[in-house]
This record gives C-alpha cells, sequence and structure tokens, in this order.
C-alpha cells in the first residue's frame, strides 16, 4: 500500500519543529527565550492548521497509523493543550530561570509523542509514541534544577515509568506470541480465532492495562500522582495532567471496541470496580488536602474515574460522551494549574489552600478564572464541566451500569466540597500575607481569555461540537 505523505505533516512539523529548536540552542549562544517560544508556538500552530486543513486520510505508513476523523479531533485538541501551555510556561520559565531550548523542544517531543499514541494502529508505533512523550517528560518534571522537590519528582516518575513501561512491553511481547500481529485492532480480536489462548491473552491485556494505568493515575497505580504534581513546575502540570491523560485515553477508546466480545466479557467487571475505586479514592482523599497541586492531583484521580466509568459505555454508543469530555477536561485542568503558576512569584510555587486567601480581591481576574475552572471541575453549571458529567452519566445509565453511574453521581457531589473550599479562601476570607505576586504578559491574558471563553461556550452552547464529534465516532470501525 502506498503511502501518502500528506497525512503525516502534522507529525513532521512537530519533528522537524523540536529539532530546529535544539538547533537553534545549540548554535546560537545567547540561546534567546523569545525566538524559541515564537519557534514552538509556530510549530504547534502549523502541527494544528495542517491537522484542520489536509483531508482525512484513514490509514497510512503501510498501515501503521491510522490518520481519519478521530485522529484528526485528537491531534487538533494536543495541539490545542501545546499552544496553551506554552503560553502559560513563557512568563513562568524565564521568571524561574528555566526558559531555554530544551524546555520548549522536549514540550514539542512530547506533543509528538502523544500524537503517535493517538494515530498507532500498530503497538510499536503506540510504544514508540508512549515513550517519546514520557522521556520528554521526565527531563520537564525535573527542569528546575537544584530545585529538590522537582528532582525527587522527576525521579519518582522516572522509576514508576519504567516500571510501567516494562509492564506494558511484556504485554505486548506475550499478546504477539499468542496472536502473531502487532496490529493493534488484530490482536484484540484474535480471541475469536485462538479461544484456546484466552487465558494468556487476558494475561498480556492485564499487563498492557497495568502499564497504561500508571501513566492515568488509575487507582491502584496512583500513589505517584500527587508528589510528582507537587513537584514539577505548575504549567507543566498542566501538560502533563491533560495531554498525556487525553492521549491515553484516546488510545484506550480504540482498544476498547476492537475487542471481541470473548474478550470484553471479562474485561468490563474489572474495569467497572477500577473505576469505582478511582473516583472514590481521589475525591475522598482530595477532601483532606490543605495544598492546592496535591488537591489538584488526586482531582485528576478521581476525573480519570468518571472517564473509565464511560469507558465501560463506549461500545453503547459511549464514545462521544467521552470525547466530549476528555476535551473539556483538558480545558478546565489547563486553566487551573495554568493560573497557579501565574500566582507563584517564589522559588516554588504558592502550595497552601491558605496562601490563596484574600487573592480574590487583589487579583481579581485570575483569582475569577481559577474560580470558573474549579466550578467546572466540580461539574456545576453553566460550565462545560456541567454538560460533560452530564453527557457521561447519561452514556452509563443508557448503557445499563446504573449503580456505577449512582455511585459515581454520589463521589461528585463529594467533590464540590473541596473545590468551593478553595473557592471560599479566595473571596470570603481577608486578605493574606502571603508572597508577592508577579504581573503577567500577553500571553497569560490571551490563554486565560480563550480558557474562559471555550468553559462558558461549551457549558451554554454544547451541541455544535458534540455534532462534530458524533460524526467523528459513527465513523469507527464497528465494535468486536
Amino acid at each position: 500500500m502506498s503511502t501518502d505523505w500528506t497525512g503525516l505533516l502534522p507529525l513532521l512539523i512537530l519533528a522537524g519543529g523540536g529539532t530546529l529548536i535544539f538547533l537553534v540552542g545549540a548554535f546560537w549562544r545567547r540561546r534567546p527565550a523569545g525566538v524559541l517560544f515564537a519557534l514552538a508556538l509556530v510549530t504547534a500552530g502549523a502541527a494544528a492548521a495542517a491537522t484542520l486543513l489536509l483531508p482525512s486520510l484513514g490509514p497510512g505508513l503501510e498501515d501503521l497509523l491510522d490518520l481519519g476523523g478521530y485522529f484528526r479531533f485528537f491531534t487538533s485538541l494536543l495541539m490545542f493543550i501545546t499552544i496553551i501551555t506554552l503560553l502559560f510556561v513563557r512568563q513562568y520559565s524565564v521568571t524561574h530561570g528555566f526558559a531555554g531550548d530544551e524546555l520548549y523542544a522536549f514540550l514539542i517531543f512530547a506533543a509528538l509523542g502523544m500524537v503517535l499514541v493517538v494515530a498507532g494502529a500498530n503497538w510499536v508505533i503506540f510504544f514508540l509514541g508512549l515513550e517519546l512523550m514520557s522521556l520528554a517528560l521526565y527531563i520537564l518534571i525535573a527542569i528546575r534544577k537544584g530545585e529538590p522537590y522537582g528532582n525527587e519528582a522527576g525521579l519518582k516518575y522516572f522509576i514508576m515509568g519504567a516500571v510501567a513501561s516494562a509492564f506494558l512491553t511484556f504485554g505486548i511481547g506475550l499478546l504477539y506470541a499468542m496472536t502473531g500481529t502487532f496490529e493493534i485492532a488484530g490482536s484484540l480480536a484474535a480471541a475469536t480465532t485462538y479461544p484456546g489462548r484466552l487465558p494468556v491473552i487476558l494475561l498480556s491485556l492485564a499487563l498492557i492495562f497495568t502499564g497504561i494505568g500508571f501513566k492515568i493515575s488509575i487507582v491502584p497505580f496512583h500513589l505517584w500522582t500527587p508528589d510528582v504534581y507537587q513537584g514539577s513546575p505548575a504549567p507543566i502540570t498542566a501538560f502533563l495532567s491533560t495531554g498525556s491523560k487525553v492521549a491515553l485515553f484516546a488510545a484506550l477508546v480504540r482498544f476498547s471496541l476492537a475487542m471481541s466480545p470473548l474478550v470484553w466479557d471479562y474485561v468490563w467487571p474489572v474495569l467497572w470496580v477500577l473505576a469505582l475505586l478511582t473516583m472514590a479514592v481521589g475525591n475522598l482523599t482530595a477532601l483532606y488536602q490543605t495544598k492546592v497541586k496535591r488537591l489538584l492531583a488526586y482531582s485528576s484521580i478521581a476525573q480519570m474515574g468518571y472517564l473509565l466509568m464511560t469507558l465501560l459505555a463506549v461500545k453503547d454508543g459511549g464514545v462521544p460522551a467521552l470525547m466530549f469530555y476528555l476535551a473539556v477536561y483538558a480545558i478546565m485542568d489547563l486553566g487551573a494549574f495554568g493560573i497557579i503558576g501565574t500566582f507563584s512569584g517564589g522559588a516554588t510555587d504558592r502550595e497552601e489552600i491558605a496562601d490563596y486567601q484574600g487573592l480574590g480581591y487583589s487579583h481579581p481576574w485570575r483569582a475569577g478564572l481559577l474560580s470558573v475552572c474549579l466550578l467546572a471541575l466540580a461539574g456545576l453549571p453553566p460550565t462545560a464541566g456541567f454538560m460533560g458529567k452530564l453527557a457521561l452519566f447519561r452514556a452509563v445509565l443508557q448503557a445499563n451500569f446504573v449503580i456505577l453511574a449512582v455511585l459515581g453521581i454520589a463521589t461528585a457531589i463529594i467533590s464540590i466540597y473541596y473545590y468551593i473550599n478553595v473557592v471560599i479562601h479566595l473571596y470570603m476570607q481577608g486578605q493574606g500575607d502571603g508572597a508577592a505576586v508577579p504581573g503577567t504578559d500577553l500571553a497569560i491574558g490571551l490563554a486565560g481569555t480563550v480558557i474562559l471563553a471555550v468553559i462558558l461556550w461549551l457549558g451554554i452552547l454544547p451541541e455544535p461540537l458534540l455534532r462534530v464529534i458524533t460524526s467523528i465516532a459513527a465513523a469507527l470501525p464497528t465494535p468486536g
């Protein structure tokens, strides 16, 4: 099968842009942060434009990639995440002294890895994309040299990531040994052809999901999350908590659709239990947090539980709801962590919830945006979070997982308390005596305005995006 290289243009732009940033940093002695930032922004923008303007091509590169509408949607979303992260990290990186070519190049290469995870129709491509993303994130998390919490976070994420990769590699190898193919759809449907090999196929899938479970912070593979989120720079945490989760859940949807009914009958009860544990542990543990980034880390774990719950409904028409909530979650979490970074004026981020006391009076724009993001994460109207959770629970109920949906709603109600608690400190307490808050630049203002507009737009008028998502989901392969 001949390859249409135009379909690979977004990937080529990201690879070329990341390499160019490294070359500029190597040969331009001053390593001007403004030029490096501009190159990264142009690279992400060009990749997004190529994704949106080029026609949907379907399989590509000898069927190693799937470059259809599903790829275009998630690549566009990942480029949006990358651009917003770049806008938030620009001033932060200059203030904290790490605005070099390493920062911008590894952000672009991490985005390339995420796109490969989404596009991979072959286990080798999926694994290479996942490792490229992970290696870039290991460096970005610990990019503040001499900062002990950042070094600890990078080391923990590296060790856990290595363990996850070992599980994933062994699972893929075992699945290949049983099915004789690296094609993802073919290997996941092979249990129908080789029913006698079902136990080993299930073992290989358990190993693969264990590796992915570490990356998406599913209970019981979540313990690294609060420490890594707290230790890494806030804009990098925003990128980690959104881009990597979006890419991997996009892949999990395709894996679930490709599974044969024989395999799915064993898989869904496990997902049911893990989804409930993840929602419960994430939300209940968040209640006891006094540090904002750790609170949002457990909130992120809970959000992964809601998405895992909806993964159970993908064979019953739940794909559009999950795709919509992935987009909504990315915007909400980007805004929350991004704004937290703008409040940081010292060597570390503003950690304690008490440190945000009274900021709603002294910095109303940023505090207001942070409040909107928190209320959206809580699922309150008229934000996008409300419409997203409504779509999730509706899809799960329509798939007849009534008990899980009811328990999920209960945990969502619990979550309102700890989100509102932060808002209370912003507005309903006296002015605090914390460290000085730095000003904002045009990039931060632009990023915040876009996030606020999208959260309110999708909360009031979600139908246009839902129609697009529904048409994309309808074109996905028929569930096995």
